[in-house]
């Protein structure tokens, strides 16, 4: 028998209400609930990680094109590029268009314009892009979800770049830090 204070005697009890909490939250939200909920965490409300609107705010294009020491590294601008870019080929699939093909994920990351004017319209263009997706999910079903779109499901492609979006604003965060232009500590409601 376990001892009423160890880890073990709590865990169990702690992890069947997580499952439960899990199970509950599907039973009383719909896919495309849950989609958009994490959508918007994503850009403009933070949850469990700050938000792009959070990450990029007050970016100047001189600290978005800063490299950090070491060829595997991107700038901040550059991985805005590459998260742009994936972000429009699913808009231009669910709009039946034609994406850009490209010879590798590198290829993704490249810049056009380095102006400081440039910079900017960058920023916007992602979050016009996220907007329009967002617009996207609220006239899908949730058997549209389930449709494959160049053979995986609309939802799971909504959900790959969330997680995208989660992964590639943790790195935005870190160049912040490295670059010393992201508090030591940070409150958020």
């Amino acid at each position: 028998m376990d001892n009423p204070g160890s880890a073990d005697a709590f865990a169990g009890p702690f992890l069947h209400l997580i499952v439960f909490g899990i199970k509950f939250l599907f039973c009383i939200m719909q896919k495309k609930q849950i989609l958009e909920h994490f959508w918007r965490a994503a850009s403009e409300k933070e949850g469990w990680y700050p938000p792009y609107a959070d990450a990029l705010k007050d970016v100047s294009a001189e600290v978005a094109d800063w490299r950090v020491e070491g060829k595997a590294s991107n700038t901040i601008w550059e991985t805005v590029v590459h998260v742009i870019f994936y972000k429009e080929r699913l808009l231009k699939r669910l709009k039946g268009e034609k994406d850009e093909k490209i010879e590798t994920n590198d290829d993704t990351f490249v810049i056009t314009d380095h102006s400081p004017e440039a910079w900017p319209l960058t920023v916007h263009k992602l979050f016009s892009v996220q907007k329009e997706l967002l617009d996207e999910l609220g006239k899908l079903s949730e058997e549209d979800l389930d449709k494959p779109l160049y053979k995986e499901p609309i939802g799971a492609q909504y959900m790959n770049l969330i997680v995208h979006d989660a992964y590639h604003t943790g790195q935005i965060i870190m160049i912040l830090k490295l670059k010393g232009d992201w508090p030591d500590h940070r409150s958020f409601a």
